[in-house]
């Protein structure tokens, strides 16, 4: 699972990446504050059947930033100027928290190069109250006020359950830049409802995948987001939180391996 890096074609900046396998390619993006390596468990368990391209986020592991006022919109375009830059003419995109917002965004704005699309606890159309509690963690982010054990809490719970993976999350906590951290946890605070009314518009296989335990990327809004597209599925897995992927990795491996073996709209129609 080497990080490696690839230097866009147009706009120059360098994206790290984790590219193992090969076959129908499948593109991973973590959530805010992690790196590519947060897919670890994914790349092992899925890298044998299809090419598995982790992808560290912008101002995220060896990634450059985006312009601190990036919004949404903009982390979208850079992922299509990634799978541009890779020369794939069609990709399955699965992401998490942050990542699922862009993975969703991708498949709207980009229909031609999605070939399914997967979200691993996204947010979907939260309401007032815990819009205005992410926007102030993002004014306080923002402002350079970082809170590294409060997101553990509120991800793992205070049972003390999946040290090890809680160990790692930490970790990937403490090494991200501040400013890099900053602007995605701002463009996350708000792309909720960006694309929310346009997910009618995805007619390729989609999952939405989540904990039952998880407070803010809620059963709910997975759900929602599955029955608001033609071809959705919702998983809630019990007993879980917001980072399902390391949590329950063979659940959610197991779920993404099914997912991506059934045909894409295309294959449908031949």
């Amino acid at each position: 699972m080497t990080l490696t890096t690839l230097r866009l074609s147009n706009s120059g900046k360098q994206v790290g990446i984790r590219d193992q396998g090969a076959g129908d390619p499948l593109v991973l993006i973590h959530g805010v504050g992690m790196q590519s390596a947060a897919w670890g468990p994914q790349i092992a368990g899925l890298s044998d059947q299809f090419r598995v391209i982790a992808l560290d986020m912008p101002g995220h592991g060896a990634s450059d930033p985006l312009p601190r006022a990036s919004a949404l919109p903009e982390f979208v375009a850079w992922l299509a100027e990634v799978v541009n830059s890779l020369g794939l003419r069609e990709v399955s995109v699965a992401g998490h928290s942050m990542g699922a917002l862009i993975a969703g965004g991708f498949a709207i704005m980009h229909p031609g190069l999605t070939r399914r699309v997967a979200l691993v606890n996204g947010v979907f159309r939260r309401d007032p109250e815990a819009r205005a509690a992410v926007e102030a963690r993002a004014i306080s982010i923002q402002g350079g006020e970082i809170d590294r054990e409060t997101p553990l809490r509120r991800w793992f719970g205070d049972d003390g359950d999946y040290e090890a993976q809680q160990s790692d999350v930490g970790r990937w906590l403490s090494e991200v830049d501040p400013a890099g951290y900053g602007t995605a946890y701002a463009a996350f605070a708000k792309g909720d409802d960006i694309y929310a009314d346009q997910y009618g518009d995805i007619a390729c296989p989609f999952l939405a995948i989540t904990g039952d335990l998880d407070p803010n990327s809620t059963p709910d809004m997975s759900r929602d987001m599955a029955a608001s597209v033609k071809n959705g599925r919702a998983v809630i897995v019990q007993g879980h939180r917001h980072m399902v992927n390391l949590t329950a990795e063979a659940c959610v491996t197991a779920e993404l391996s099914a997912w991506m073996n059934t045909p894409a709209f295309c294959e449908e129609t031949l």
